[in-house]
């Protein structure tokens, strides 16, 4: 299984918008493709900024691409990301692990 993590932050006022637009756009996209695990998102609060971890597990690297496409160590982009001050790392991590668990 592979976990695939993205980091991005948003000013704080636009936290809970970017929250609900991230959930309709990379979580449920990632989850409505063949060999998806599971997506997860975790929020940060510093200072003026709400940072949001996605991590998203697959069942290989093949599930990967069919989200991400080839190029798949780039991050996945979303229109009208930009309209809440999205600040998002441009690379994002895979991960080779032996199953999902929580913390």
């Amino acid at each position: 299984m592979i976990v695939r993590t993205w980091h991005g932050c948003v000013p704080l006022e636009h936290a809970e918008g970017f929250a609900a637009h991230l959930e309709v756009t990379g979580v449920t996209h990632s989850k409505s493709i063949k060999g998806n695990q599971g997506a997860f998102v975790k929020r940060v609060t510093q200072g003026n900024w709400e940072h949001f971890f996605l991590a998203t597990y697959w069942d290989d690297i093949k599930a990967v691409k069919a989200f991400a496409g080839d190029d798949y160590q780039v991050a996945v982009t979303y229109q009208d990301d930009e309209r809440f001050g999205l600040l998002s790392d441009p690379y994002v991590f895979q991960h080779q692990v032996p199953a999902i668990e929580s913390l």
